[in-house]
């Protein structure tokens, strides 16, 4: 190795072992010009290359040769300088082509969401690429998020300043043109000081389009900017040549700087409508208390909540907001978690109750112990799947990101013609001039940038104050086309807290010896009926024998020996396969009832039944009834016998099932069903559900679910109730609904506007309002999306 070496330090996922370390690092060694040392603990590689033997690329493509991987870094950049849809595909192109790199780049909330392999380039490589085609970028993340807004507001408040001149100076010049309707076609204002009135509109008013026209010229597209600074600077220089040489010609002065106000008008305007798109996260960051009162060194201090630690003892006074995660350890209360779940109704809060931060304590005071702080609370963690889905790209988006790229190119095209024809057919160079600069205003690419990402935030937003978390853009768009949806019986559409109904002895066996028996068997167990098993025996204060040689019978049962007999516990399926004969008639009477029945032997003894029921959450029947009526069919996945299915299914309005379903069958149902060639959802809430969950097209994880289950989900549910189904299916059916409308507004201005521009129907000045005024009004469409409300 020389002075000359390189040095990276790479992220490894995968290692599950001393072994897998080293036999990563025996192979990278073997590589030409490379010394690796990995660090198992840390999960990394810290490697030294011979940069003319070895690469980045080909590190990674040996660590991948070897079964492992290197996952790539996530990172969101705040963008400065864009001003229309065509600088987003820009920059987004420009991040693409860096080998490594998947970018996504979101006009509305001037951000990008990139993704890129450790390694292979860095936060200040990508930037300086957005540097080098013309626009800013710096990190952005929780820490900067006040100072962003600040940013933002001064940004704002200086343009505000910049239109207000801009509007002073122009006003006299459009005022003349009331005279020109009355059919005074002489000029009111002496020429000279209409040239002095619109040059500082032109040049300094107008600054921004000549700098971001040039910053994308020099990248290599072209803007909204480039369409303004060449139709106004048409109209100006014309006027000018005009003034300054005393030609017999009207001038259009009043033209230009009206343009270049209302665009300036519209900018600000739009700003202040997407400044509304993103309220719904800035509405649940406030509701995060800055300070805590914390137990400190025998005493209670205020202190702010980025001081606190994990383990430290919190104080919640009635009527505050809790400022961490936490559990209770101390009083009761009420609190209220609509802001995380949606739920107005308060939840009762005492000791061993988990609370999380933004959540409002009603009318006690709760004294708990932080277990999630800063990055780690629930809250931090809502926050950033919205961003998260509020920066993603929806399919839908596709044609207008194309569309875009060629847009301006294309107009100034149509502008060129327009110019030649009208000046070469009608004979008029001034004539010409005007229907040139009229297409060139007319045909800003604004509103088709803004169609997508403003409803797309809109309804994430709503979404997230509802309980709804949405992954990304692209499950709100599947999630609308849904015609089939299985649902998880347990803990979905029951309340998962199964129960001991029935305890039938057979021979001389007691309830309490079978019970007894039950439960020492279960003490192995984490399946859902053993809970209720344990509690019931816990109910009668029975004292549990040992149990030795415990073992698990995946989806029938569990056996182990107790006072030195084998015992089993299962499904009567699993007593015949044992040589047992269950009473088929009692069997069928109890799943009838809906409840599920377990058999309890000892050697080759049947000597008893336990009949277990979970309850059907009240609001379940409504809840399918709403899914079907939005034509979506609604199938039930089971465990259960068939009996005991179609028990629970006709309660819950339930027309197909599928039951005896074992957990690892449950993926295999999904794919049966996505074979007949329709969109399937699935919905459950445990960890046997995620490859289910992972194999449909769109999956829903019910919130009280395991965090594998919510991982594995494209939308959680903070709410317990398949009604939030159906509600993040009509939030996703209202926001696609709205993403068409804005397009087709988009598109209709622009199909009737450029034509009319070129047949000289249309005054520059109107088109320069009409422009400015389309951005605004998609933005205005998309946030009439508040008014989605989520049914109780």
């Amino acid at each position: 190795m020389s002075a000359s070496n390189s040095r990276i330090e790479l992220p490894v996922a995968g290692m599950t072992c001393a072994a897998c370390s080293t036999r990563l690092e025996k192979n990278l060694n073997k590589l030409p010009g490379v010394k690796a040392n990995i660090n198992l603990a840390a999960e990394k590689a810290q490697i030294e290359y011979d940069p003319d033997q070895a690469t980045p690329e080909s590190l990674i493509q040996a660590i991948a040769k070897t079964g492992f991987s290197v996952p790539p870094q996530q990172l969101q950049l705040s963008l400065e300088g864009m001003t229309c849809a065509a600088c987003a595909t820009r920059i987004e192109t420009v991040l693409n082509r860096i080998e490594g790199v998947t970018a996504t780049v979101n006009f509305a909330t001037e951000t990008a969401h990139i993704s890129y392999l450790p390694g292979t380039t860095n936060p200040e490589l990508l930037i300086a690429a957005i540097s080098k085609a013309g626009y800013g970028a710096h990190v952005s993340g929780e820490s900067s998020r006040d100072a962003e807004r600040a940013r933002r507001a001064a940004v704002y408040q200086k343009e505000l300043r910049v239109f207000w001149l801009a509007a002073a100076l122009t006003l006299p010049l459009v005022g003349q043109m009331g005279f020109m309707f009355s059919g005074h076609h002489a000029d009111v204002i002496p020429r000279w000081l209409q040239f002095a009135l619109a040059t500082p509109v032109q040049f300094w008013a107008g600054k921004r389009f000549y700098v971001g026209a040039w910053h994308a010229l020099r990248g290599g597209g072209a803007n909204m900017d480039v369409l303004v600074a060449l139709g106004t600077s048409m109209a100006w220089a014309f006027s000018a040549v005009v003034t300054l040489w005393a030609l017999p010609q009207h001038v259009y002065f009043e033209a230009g700087a009206a343009v270049i106000t209302l665009v300036l008008l519209g900018k600000l305007l739009e700003a202040r409508a997407k400044g509304k798109t993103s309220a719904a996260i800035e509405e649940l960051v406030k509701l995060q208390p800055r300070t805590a009162w914390v137990e400190r060194d025998g005493k209670t201090q205020e202190v702010d909540i980025g001081s606190i630690k994990v383990d430290e003892i919190f104080i919640v006074r009635a009527g505050e907001n809790v400022p961490v995660d936490g559990e209770v350890i101390e009083g009761n209360s009420n609190v209220v978690e609509a802001m995380l779940t949606g739920e107005s109704l308060p939840v009762s809060k005492a000791s061993g109750a988990k609370v999380y931060a933004a959540t409002q304590n009603q009318d006690g005071m709760l004294r708990c112990r932080a277990t999630g702080v800063g990055s780690h609370t629930l809250l931090a963690e809502i926050i950033r799947l919205v961003e998260q889905a509020q920066g993603s790209k929806a399919p839908i988006q596709r044609l207008a990101d194309v569309i875009s790229g060629i847009f301006v190119p294309t107009v100034v095209a149509v502008s060129l013609a327009t110019f030649v024809l009208w000046w070469w057919l009608g004979g008029s160079f001034t004539t010409a001039l005007i229907n040139a600069v009229a297409v060139l205003v007319i045909a800003c690419p604004c509103a088709l940038g803004l169609a997508t990402p403003t409803a797309i935030m809109v309804g994430t937003g709503n979404g997230a104050r509802a309980g709804i978390l949405v992954r990304n853009a692209a499950a709100l768009e599947r999630a609308e086309k849904i015609r089939t949806l299985l649902v998880d019986k347990t803990g979905t559409l029951t309340e998962g807290k199964p129960a001991v109904i029935d305890i039938v002895p057979v021979g001389v066996a007691t309830e309490s010896e079978l019970l007894r028996l039950a439960a020492t068997l279960e003490k192995g167990s984490q399946h859902p009926l053993a809970h209720a098993i344990l509690t019931k025996a816990g109910e009668h204060g029975l004292e549990l024998p040992p149990l030795g040689n415990f073992q698990s019978i995946s989806g029938k049962g569990v056996s182990g020996v107790i006072a030195e007999k084998i015992c089993h516990l299962g499904s009567p399926a699993l007593m015949l396969e044992l040589g047992m004969t269950p009473d088929d008639a009692l069997l069928q009477h109890m799943q009838a009832q809906g409840k599920t029945v377990v058999c309890v032997a000892q050697g080759s003894n049947l000597l008893g039944y336990l009949a277990i029921a979970d309850r059907l959450r009240a609001s379940s029947p409504r809840a399918v009834a709403r899914l079907q009526a939005m034509g979506i069919e609604v199938v039930m996945l089971t465990g259960d016998n068939r009996a005991t299915a179609q028990a629970i299914a006709d309660q819950a309005g339930i027309r197909n099932y599928c039951a005896e379903v074992l957990p690892r069958d449950k993926a295999e149902e999904v794919e049966k069903l996505k074979a007949r060639g329709t969109l399937v959802g699935m919905v459950g809430d445990g960890i046997n559900d995620a490859p289910a969950l992972a194999a449909a097209d769109i999956s829903f994880a019910i919130g009280a679910g395991s965090d594998v289950a919510i991982e594995a989900a494209d939308i959680t549910l903070m709410r317990n109730d398949l009604n939030s189904v159906a509600d993040a299916i009509s939030l996703s059916r209202a926001t696609l609904g709205k993403i068409r409308q804005n397009l087709f507004f988009a598109f209709i201005y622009n199909i009737m506007g450029i034509p009319l521009a070129a047949l000289g129907m249309l005054n520059p000045v109107i088109a320069g309002a009409a422009m400015a005024m389309s951005s605004v009004s998609v933005v205005s469409n998309s946030l009439l999306l508040k008014r989605w409300k989520a049914q109780k």
